[in-house]
C-alpha cells in the first residue's frame, strides 16, 4: 500500500516534468524556426540589393557615354536614395527590371532599365560580383527652367536598335544614289 503511494506519488511528479520539458522543447523549435526565416529574408534582401547596386552602377556606367543624358541633366549624375528604387528579379535571379532616380547639375531623372545575367548559380553567387548586360534603358528626365519653359525628355540608351525598328530618315545614313523626289 506505501509502495502504491509513493509510485503514485513519483508518477505525478514526473508528469508535470516531462510536460515542462515539451513545453520547453516546442518553445526551442519556434525559436529556431523563426531564427532561420529570418536569417533568410535578411539574405535575399541582401541579394537584392547586391543585385541593384551592380545594376545600377552598369546602368550610371552607360548614360556617363551619352551625350543626350549629359546635356540634359549634367554631370556628374548621381544614384537616387535606394528606397526610391523598384526592383523585380525572375528566372532565378538571371533577369532583372530595375527603375531607379537619378539627379544632375541641370536636372533629375529616372533610370529604368531591363538587365540578364550570364552564368551558373552556385551557393556563393552572393559573394562574387556579377557581370550584368542591360537590353534596354530608358532616361525619363526632368530640367526645370528658369528663363526657358520646363522640359521633359524620353531618351533610349541602348547600343542595339530594337528588333521592331525599321529604318527611317534619321536612323540611315543618306546615300547618293537615293532620289530627293520618292518618299522616305
Amino acid at each position: 500500500m506505501i509502495g502504491r503511494r509513493v509510485l503514485s506519488m513519483l508518477k505525478n511528479r514526473a508528469a508535470p516534468a516531462e510536460e515542462g520539458k515539451a513545453k520547453t522543447w516546442g518553445r526551442r523549435a519556434v525559436s529556431g524556426a523563426l531564427i532561420c526565416l529570418t536569417g533568410g529574408v535578411a539574405l535575399s534582401a541582401l541579394d537584392d540589393l547586391v543585385i541593384y547596386q551592380s545594376c545600377s552602377s552598369k546602368a550610371l556606367e552607360k548614360a556617363s557615354k551619352n551625350q543626350a543624358i549629359i546635356e540634359a541633366i549634367g554631370e556628374p549624375i548621381v544614384r537616387g536614395p535606394w528606397y526610391n528604387a523598384s526592383l523585380a528579379v525572375a528566372h532565378k535571379r538571371h533577369s532583372v527590371s530595375c527603375t531607379f532616380p537619378v539627379s544632375g547639375p541641370q536636372g533629375s531623372g529616372i533610370f529604368q532599365l531591363k538587365a540578364v545575367r550570364n552564368g551558373e548559380d552556385t551557393w556563393f553567387s552572393i559573394l562574387r560580383p556579377r557581370d550584368w548586360e542591360i537590353l534596354i534603358m530608358e532616361a525619363l528626365l526632368h530640367v526645370p527652367g528658369n528663363e526657358k519653359k520646363e522640359q521633359t525628355f524620353r531618351i533610349s540608351v541602348s547600343d542595339n536598335p530594337p528588333l521592331d525598328c525599321k529604318p527611317c530618315t534619321a536612323c540611315r545614313a543618306p546615300s547618293a544614289s537615293a532620289d530627293a523626289n520618292q518618299p522616305a
